[in-house]
C-alpha cells in the first residue's frame, strides 16, 4: 500500500509517496535538484553532497536530499506539510561550498578532456559554483588505471562519486572495483589491478559525471556538438536495446544507450556499444558476380539480371533469412520466393519454433515481469552472453530475493544458482516436481534459450517448458538471440521441413544469414552488408544496408515491435534490402505489390495487424505443444563467443581483440594448477 504524504517544495504543494526520497520528490514538482552520487538505479550513497535542500523546521544545516525519505519529515507546528526550500541562501552557499571542495584538487584539463561538452561537473560549476577559489595549495594527481581496451581512464578527475563502483557491484555483478585510502588518499582503484570483466562494463564511461571514464575506441575522433543524433534500435542481440546512433557525415561514431524501463532500461552490452567500427570494415559497397570460380564486380543490371536467369530456370528455390533482418525484408522476401513456388526459412540455427503460435515462439511475458518475479527457471541458456542486459534484470530480481534455478551447463552468471543438472533427466526431474498452491502462489518465470530448442528434440524441450510453465502458474520468456527471429516468426518465414527445404532446393536466396553451411552444387545469391561467410559462398552478391542505414521494423524476443531508424546511407552502390527485392521482382516479371516503404508497410499490417502496435508488448496466447520423447543429450548453449556472433561483430577489430582477451582469461592457469 502506497503511504501518500504532502510536502511544499519551493512553496508549491504536491502529494507524493512517503517512501520516496526528497530528490524523487523535488523531480516530482519539477524542480531540478544537482548530484553526482545519486542515480535512480543504483543503491544511493549520499557521498557528493551537491543535493543538499535546506529542510525548514529541521536541523539549522542543508539535508542531503538523496539519503532523507519524505516520511522521515516533520510536519509543521499546526500540522501543516513539511516544507523544502531547494533555492534559499543557505542551500546556495552549501552548493558553492561543496563544489569549491570538489574542485579543489580537479584538474583544468576541460580543453583537452573527451568529456567536454557533455561533463555534469563542467555543466554544474557553471550552474552552482562560484567564479574562484581559495585553496592556493599544488593540486594532488593519481596513476591511472588499466581497466582494458574499451574504458579509459584519467583517475585524476575522479570526485569519488563511486557510480561506477556501485555499478559493477550491484548491477554488472563484477567486484573488481572499490575505493582505498581516507581523506586526501581516497581513490577508486581496481583489485590487484585487474581489467574488467564485464559484458557491461561501458555502462560505467555513461554513469561517471566527469571525464574520469571515457570511451577507449570514441576518444578524441569527435565532440558531442558535430555529431547527429539518431533514436533507433540494436540487432545485436534480440532484446531490441534502445540505442542512440552518434554520426559525423556519414561515419557511425558511436552508441549510446537510450532509457525504456520495459526493454533494457538504460544500460547497453558493451558488444551493442562498442561494435560500430565493424559498420565500416569489409563492407560489400557494389554488386559481384562469379565468373570462371571468381567473384567480379558487377553493375546492378546485370547483377540483377543473373539472379533473375537463375530463378527462372530453378525447379526448387528457397530463401532463408539472416539474424539482422528487418520485418520487412523477411516479408518482401516470401512474397518473392513464394511466388515462384519456392520456400522460406528463418530457423537457420535448427531451433525447432511452431509456427503460427506465438505463445510458443514470443512467450507469454514480459521482460519486465523478470523484476518483480520471485522464482525463476533457466533452461538451456547462459543470459550472460546471450542477453548480458537482461541478465542483469535476473541479477536484480535475484538482490531482491528471487530464487534461480538452472536446468543446463554451468555457468557463472553473477549471481547464485540452483544448478539441477546439465541434461534432459534434469528437465524431466524439474517436470516430475508437484507445484504446490505455496509455489504457484508465487510470481514465477521459465526462460528457455535457443540451445535448448536446436537439437532434435527441441519442439519436446520447448513443450516440455510449457508443461514446467502450467504447473506453476508461471509466464514463459523464449530467450531468442537472433534480431529478426521473432519479426520473421511472425510473417510465417516458415516451412514444414525446415532448414532441410533449403539443402534440397537448386537455387538459394541468402538474405544476410551468415552462420548456415550451404550445400556445394546450389546457385546461390546473398544479399548482406559485409563480405562474411555467406558472400564467400555467393555466385551473385547483391549489396544491402545494415541496421543503421534503413529504416525497418524488428521485433524483439518478448514479441514487441520498435522501429530502428536510419542514420546514415550505406556506402557506394548498397541499397536498401526491401528495394533490391523490389527491384528483382520487376527483373522475373513478378512484380511484387508495393514501391515505398510505407506502402510495403501497409500490406505487412494487412497480412500481420499486430505489427502496428509499436513498442506495445503484444498478449500472446498460450498454446500447448504436443508433448514428445525428451532425448538423453546435456544441453548446450546457443552462443560460444559473445563477441562474434554476427558479420558485423565479426568484421569489427575491437570485437576480435575482446574474443582474444576472453578465451585467454579462460585458458589461464594460476599456480595451484
Amino acid at each position: 500500500m502506497s503511504d501518500l504524504r504532502k510536502i511544499n517544495i519551493d512553496g508549491q504543494e504536491i502529494e507524493v509517496d512517503g517512501a520516496m526520497t526528497l530528490i524523487q520528490a523535488c523531480e516530482q514538482a519539477g524542480v531540478e535538484v544537482p548530484r553526482f552520487c545519486y542515480h535512480e538505479r543504483l543503491s544511493i550513497a549520499g557521498n557528493c553532497r551537491m543535493c543538499l535542500v535546506e529542510v525548514v523546521g529541521g536541523p539549522p544545516k542543508p539535508a542531503a536530499s538523496c539519503a532523507m525519505q519524505v516520511r522521515d519529515l516533520r510536519p509543521g507546528p499546526e500540522g501543516q506539510p513539511p516544507v523544502v526550500k531547494t533555492n534559499s541562501p543557505m542551500v546556495k552557499k552549501a552548493r558553492e561550498g561543496v563544489m569549491e571542495f570538489l574542485l579543489i584538487n580537479h584538474p583544468l584539463d576541460c580543453p583537452i578532456c573527451d568529456q567536454g561538452g557533455e561533463c555534469d561537473l563542467q555543466d554544474q560549476a557553471m550552474a552552482y559554483g562560484v567564479s574562484g577559489s581559495r585553496f592556493k595549495e599544488a593540486k594532488r594527481a593519481v596513476d591511472d588505471l588499466d581497466l582494458g581496451p574499451l574504458v579509459g581512464t584519467a583517475m585524476t578527475r575522479c570526485i569519488s562519486c563511486t557510480r561506477c563502483v556501485r555499478f559493477t557491484t550491484e548491477v554488472a555483478g563484477i567486484t573488481q572495483m572499490g575505493q582505498t585510502g581516507r581523506g586526501e588518499d581516497a581513490e577508486i582503484t581496481s583489485y590487484l589491478n585487474q581489467t574488467l570483466v564485464s559484458n557491461l562494463q561501458g555502462n560505467i564511461i555513461d554513469l561517471c559525471p566527469v571525464g574520469a571514464l571515457t570511451s577507449k575506441p570514441y576518444a578524441f575522433t569527435a565532440r558531442p556538438w558535430e555529431l547527429t543524433k539518431t533514436e533507433s534500435i540494436d540487432v545485436m542481440d534480440a532484446l531490441g536495446s534502445n540505442i542512440r546512433v552518434d554520426t559525423k557525415g556519414r561515419e557511425v561514431m558511436r552508441f549510446l544507450p537510450r532509457n525504456h524501463d520495459g526493454v533494457n532500461e538504460e544500460w547497453i552490452s558493451d558488444k551493442t556499444r562498442f561494435v560500430w567500427d565493424g559498420l565500416r570494415r569489409q563492407r560489400l559497397d557494389r554488386p559481384y558476380v562469379r565468373e570462371n570460380g571468381k567473384l567480379r564486380p558487377a553493375s546492378w543490371p546485370e547483377a540483377l539480371t543473373k539472379a533473375a536467369e537463375a530463378f527462372k530456370g530453378a525447379s526448387k528455390p528457397a530463401g532463408i533469412i539472416g539474424d539482422l533482418a528487418p520485418v520487412e525484408a523477411a516479408y518482401a522476401l516470401k512474397r518473392l520466393i513464394e511466388g515462384q513456388g519456392g520456400v522460406v526459412e528463418c530457423r537457420t540455427d535448427g531451433a525447432k519454433l511452431p509456427a503460427g503460435n506465438r505463445g510458443a515462439y514470443a512467450g507469454t511475458a514480459a521482460i519486465e515481469d523478470i523484476d518483480a518475479a520471485e522464482r525463476i527457471l533457466l533452461i538451456g541458456t547462459n543470459p550472460r552472453d546471450e542477453a548480458p542486459v537482461l541478465n542483469a534484470r535476473i541479477r536484480k530480481a535475484w538482490a531482491h530475493g528471487a530464487e534461480v534455478a538452472l536446468v543446463g551447463p554451468k555457468a557463472d552468471l553473477t549471481y547464485d544458482v540452483h544448478h539441477i543438472g546439465d541434461d534432459r533427466a534434469a528437465l524431466q526431474k524439474v517436470l516430475d516436481m508437484d507445484a504446490d498452491d505455496e509455489i504457484k502462489a508465487k510470481r514465477s518465470l521459465v526462460i528457455v534459450g535457443q540451445g535448448a530448442l536446436q537439437e532434435a528434440d527441441g519442439a519436446a524441450v520447448l513443450a516440455a517448458a510449457q508443461t514446467a510453465a502450467a504447473n506453476t502458474e508461471s509466464g514463459l520468456i523464449v530467450l531468442h538471440t537472433a534480431a529478426s527471429r521473432v519479426g520473421a516468426m511472425d510473417v510465417d518465414a516458415t516451412n514444414d521441413a525446415g532448414m532441410e527445404a533449403i539443402s534440397a532446393a537448386d537455387v538459394i536466396y541468402n538474405l544476410g544469414a551468415d552462420e548456415v553451411e550451404i550445400r556445394d552444387g546450389a546457385f546461390v545469391i546473398y544479399q548482406g552488408s559485409h563480405g562474411d561467410r555467406g558472400a564467400h559462398r555467393a555466385d551473385v552478391i547483391l549489396p544491402g544496408a545494415a541496421y543503421t542505414e534503413e529504416n525497418g521494423l524488428f521485433v524483439n524476443t518478448e514479441g514487441r515491435p520498435q522501429l530502428a531508424m536510419r542514420a546514415g546511407f550505406a556506402p557506394g552502390e548498397a541499397k536498401e534490402n526491401w528495394a533490391i527485392l523490389r527491384a528483382l521482382s520487376a527483373e522475373l516479371g513478378a512484380v511484387l505489390p508495393f514501391d515505398t516503404l510505407a506502402q510495403l508497410r501497409s500490406a505487412l499490417i494487412d497480412a500481420v495487424p499486430h505489427l502496428s502496435q509499436i513498442d506495445h508488448v503484444i498478449e500472446n496466447e498460450f498454446q500447448q505443444l504436443e508433448s514428445g520423447p525428451l532425448g538423453d543429450a546435456p544441453f548446450r548453449n546457443a552462443i560460444h563467443d559473445f563477441y562474434l556472433t554476427n558479420p558485423i561483430a565479426r568484421a569489427s577489430q575491437l570485437m576480435a581483440e575482446l574474443s582474444a582477451q576472453a578465451k585467454a582469461l579462460k585458458s589461464e592457469r594460476i599456480a595451484a594448477e
